[in-house]
């Protein structure tokens, strides 16, 4: 995790003070930094808004058809970013903004707030609630104050991954013609070859996410939430929407249209009316093995990375394990780009075997989006109380018995979670898939760019609409088997 900073540090020296004074301070650097800062927090907010309130909605309250809005809720994860915002932009050339960016990538990645919200919820012990009505407390102040409480690890590191996921975003930006740190780094390496300046704005990426990264940290550091065994045997009565349940279905609904129906619509479009349709199309297998073939091994390696970071810091709190939890957030804001090229030199000056190699494209992967596996593990780990493993320590199970035993079965919905987004968020990766991925192995999300990238829209759609619904699958499965582990309970 430390090799894209070391190689950032090395690059942006090579500018020395006065470069790099100058490039700080010149008027495109603050232009790029007022960019990345507000489409960063006004995505965030809208993302947090939207997250809580969707798992609200499906796992506490009585909204018709709970158990299907709660798989379809989490479809719009599916959706990649780049794709979404290529829909989009062929809607109306007027979302090609700033504002209409915020617009796009909220409704796309507000299931990275409310998966993990929403596991959260489904394993908080509504006894406490049961505690705070018997004393007098309504519905909205019961939320506020005892409800939402526990869920904050579960919402602070989703808020936490958003905003750096954002902070990093390329590809969906590019279409949508904002510029932003990571526009103008892929524009400083491509187009002008400058490394230096470009590593200088990935130093100022860095610095950004080091201030919430240790605000989400302090926040949580003295919360405790950690229940014993799995909760009341029963499960909370649902609170009843009343004259609200209209407006609730009407609001899932169009949720659904703006951030599923407009891109397919405007895919259907592409297939069925542009001049481009139906080139390259026995392209389709080779690309679809290729996406899985990342994606499968890659999501199972990054979260069992992700296991031990987190356990580490959850039930062993110092500097080293808080220190090893956080700095993976901090180089989630690196634009791939640039963990792709720290990789590059790494390889190609001392371990050249690792060049072009599956292995090394997996390595990216990790140091990309360890945060999302971490911020869904969270979730479920911090509701089990060590208490429970040192009984079964103490009864004569060995280490890995005792978890297997008393702890997997507690996370198994946040591992699950945890699995679904990484092999969404491996099969969408865009840049470093396409300067690491070994020769002659293409991915549905890299041919979808070539075309599109080449102004051949309609030859894109075919692979467009295949990366959608194949990422679909793993959100699908994944969610209604965390479902069913819910209705066992």
């Amino acid at each position: 995790m430390g090799l894209p900073l070391v190689y950032v540090g090395l690059r942006a020296w090579q500018a020395g003070p006065a470069g790099i004074a100058a490039e700080l301070l010149r008027e495109r650097t603050l232009m790029l930094l007022a960019n990345t800062v507000t489409l960063a927090v006004g995505v965030t907010a809208g993302a947090c808004v939207i997250g809580v309130a969707v798992a609200w909605c499906v796992e506490r309250s009585d909204l018709p058809g709970r158990r299907w809005w709660r798989i379809a809720a989490s479809l719009p994860l599916a959706m990649p970013a780049f794709v979404a915002s290529y829909a989009w932009s062929s809607v109306d050339v007027a979302l090609q903004s700033l504002g209409g960016a915020i617009f796009v990538l909220t409704i796309v990645v507000y299931p990275l707030v409310y998966l993990p919200v929403g596991a959260a919820l489904r394993g908080i012990d509504p006894a406490f609630e049961d505690v705070a009505r018997s004393l007098g407390k309504g519905p909205w102040r019961t939320f506020f104050t005892v409800v939402l409480p526990q869920a904050w690890p579960a919402l602070g590191a989703g808020a936490l991954l958003v905003l750096t996921h954002m902070m990093a975003e390329f590809g969906a930006l590019s279409l949508l013609r904002v510029q932003t740190f990571t526009t103008a780094i892929f524009q400083s390496y491509e187009l002008q070859f400058d490394s230096a300046s470009a590593a200088l704005q990935s130093a100022v990426l860095m610095a950004l996410c080091l201030p919430p990264a240790w605000g989400e940290m302090r926040l949580r550091r003295r919360l405790h939430v950690a229940r014993a065994g799995r909760g009341s045997a029963r499960r909370p009565a649902p609170a009843a929407l009343g004259r609200l349940v209209a407006p609730a279905v009407a609001g899932f609904g169009l949720l659904l249209a703006l951030s599923l129906g407009v891109p397919f619509a405007m895919l259907a479009y592409w297939l069925a009316v542009g001049t481009s349709a139906g080139s390259d199309l026995g392209e389709l297998v080779p690309s679809i093995a290729g996406s899985l073939g990342l994606a499968l091994p890659g999501a199972a390696i990054v979260v069992a990375l992700a296991l031990p970071l987190v356990f580490a810091s959850v039930r062993h709190p110092g500097p080293l394990s808080r220190l090893a939890d956080r700095l993976p957030y901090v180089v989630h804001g690196l634009p791939g780009i640039v963990v792709a090229l720290a990789l590059v030199f790494l390889s190609i000056r001392y371990a050249r075997p690792l060049y072009q190699t599956a292995l090394l494209l997996f390595l990216a992967y990790a140091m990309l989006f360890l945060p999302i596996a971490q911020s869904a593990l969270r979730a479920s780990i911090e509701l089990v109380p060590p208490k429970l493993e040192e009984l079964a320590r103490g009864l004569g199970r060995k280490p890995f018995a005792a978890f297997t035993a008393v702890t997997l079965p507690n996370i198994l919905p946040g591992v699950g979670a945890a699995l679904a987004l990484m092999v969404l968020e491996v099969m969408r990766e865009l840049t470093a898939t396409l300067m690491l991925v070994p020769t002659g192995v293409t991915t549905l999300a890299t041919e979808v760019w070539s075309h599109s990238n080449d102004g051949e829209f309609a030859a894109a759609a075919p692979f467009a609409v295949l990366l959608v619904l194949v990422s679909a699958l793993p959100v699908y499965v994944f969610t209604r088997r965390s479902t069913e582990v819910y209705d066992l309970q």
